[in-house]
């Protein structure tokens, strides 16, 4: 049974918007600050640089193959489907990891409103996780229309923050002034680490590769998605963060689990911190949304391939969406958010993003038709991003490395089986 075409260009701009702006801006300020101190600007600078550059690779390749499945449908073209289903395999991992974080961080910020017993916050991650899986059961359709709702939402009282942030520091300029001097006040021994925390608040602009077969018109509208989409988070990340940085003390923003709620009070008061908080869990239930309904396509199309549970390419009778990989990712989400730390999800959905970066890097090098189409940087870009990825990975932990590897072996194991599996039954 297959897919419906239902997602339009601004359906899909909003999806890679709200996949990429979520629980990250909510949280790594503080994290970082913590780190290396009100340079944390520059490193936004450099993470936004590095994620343009592999989100442009992304947006080449899935004009070349407009697939579901993304990154697993890139690799498989190119280099066969073992490469491709580990690369598949390592994507689905990591934004698993990525699922529970954002029911963490819409509990954190729902303290803000009320105060939760802890097994009142296990309930509310529950109830957060499944209504959105329960909302993408229903289509695809309402799950693009839910996530464009949820994306204007988000947007508003960040942009909010922004101008009267700016409005605070042009008739305060000597907050600024104090606020980033010293620039580095801790010095840059922790740049690497902090650059880790802070990429993967620029990643997610791969789910919108994901649900290509129920994109219109995918060769057109995925790769222009994809940049307008970059470049609008880029922007908002950037004014949002020189705000931050330099209304607030970073020594208070490393103690902060609310970061821009203290901006958001400082600018406009109480009801400037209730804005920003209801931002926040907009946000986060935004970009909830939108890796819902991409890593449930992931899974389907590895299953479809013949190279997962079968059970996981079943699709709704009614509804025409992959419904059991949508509940099974949604029990998995639910007790990693139990049981799961932010930084360290963090960085190990980084370690395993990064080596799915390089699979669809190598892609695009193989893929590319330069008779047909000349992009800007299709030659060179590839290896910028390998070599971006290569600096990520080796700034991720030492446990982050051996986890890594062991859920490599256990993907090519698997692998193996569906594959031998296949052989027999044919």
């Amino acid at each position: 049974m297959n897919l419906k075409k239902r997602l339009s260009s601004f359906d899909l701009t909003n999806l890679i918007i709200g996949s990429v702006i979520g629980a990250d801006l909510y949280i790594t300020p503080g994290l970082t600050a913590a780190m290396i101190g009100p340079a944390s600007i520059i490193v936004w600078v450099v993470a936004g640089i590095f994620a343009l550059v592999i989100a442009l690779v992304f947006s080449y390749t899935s004009y070349y193959v407009p697939k579901v499945g993304g990154p697993f449908a890139f690799v498989s073209k190119a280099f066969g489907k073992f490469y491709g289903f580990l690369t598949g395999w390592l994507l689905l991992i990591a934004e698993t990891m990525a699922l529970p974080l954002f029911a963490i961080v819409f509990t954190r910020y729902l303290h803000y409103f009320i105060e939760l017993e802890p097994w009142q916050e296990i309930l509310v991650k529950g109830l957060f996780i499944f209504s959105l899986t329960t909302v993408n059961i229903l289509g695809v359709k309402l799950g693009g229309r839910v996530n464009d709702v949820l994306t204007i939402i988000k947007l508003s009282p960040l942009v909010l923050v922004i101008v009267l942030g700016f409005v605070f520091l042009t008739y305060n300029p000597e907050k600024l002034v104090q606020n980033y001097s010293p620039i580095a006040p801790l010095g840059w021994e922790n740049f690497g680490s902090a650059l880790v925390l802070i990429f993967w608040a620029y990643a997610g602009f791969e789910m919108g590769t994901l649900p290509a077969s129920e994109v219109k018109n995918p060769k057109r509208v995925i790769p222009k998605a994809i940049v307008v989409g970059m470049i609008l988070v880029i922007l908002f990340y950037l004014l949002t963060n020189f705000v931050l940085y330099g209304s607030i003390n970073w020594v208070e923003l490393s103690h902060s689990a609310l970061p821009l709620v203290l901006v958001g009070t400082l600018v406009i008061g109480y009801v400037g911190g209730m804005i920003v908080s209801f931002g926040a869990l907009a946000s986060v239930s935004g970009a909830s949304s939108s890796f819902v309904l991409g890593i449930s396509r992931l899974s389907y199309a590895m299953s479809s391939e013949g190279l997962f549970p079968k059970i996981f390419s079943k699709v709704h009778p009614k509804y025409k969406t992959p419904y059991v990989a949508l509940i099974i990712q949604g029990i998995a989400a639910f007790f990693l958010s139990i049981y799961g730390g932010i930084a360290q999800l963090i960085s190990f959905s980084v370690f395993n993003l990064s080596i799915v970066y390089i699979f669809v890097c190598l892609s695009l090098v193989v893929l590319k038709k330069e008779k047909e189409t000349k992009f800007i940087g299709q030659r060179i870009l590839p290896f910028i991003g390998i070599g971006i990825c290569g600096f990520l990975i080796y700034h991720t932990s030492i446990y982050d490395k051996i986890f890594g590897s062991i859920f490599v072996l256990l993907g090519i194991g698997i692998y193996f089986f569906f594959s031998q599996k296949n052989n027999h039954n044919l």
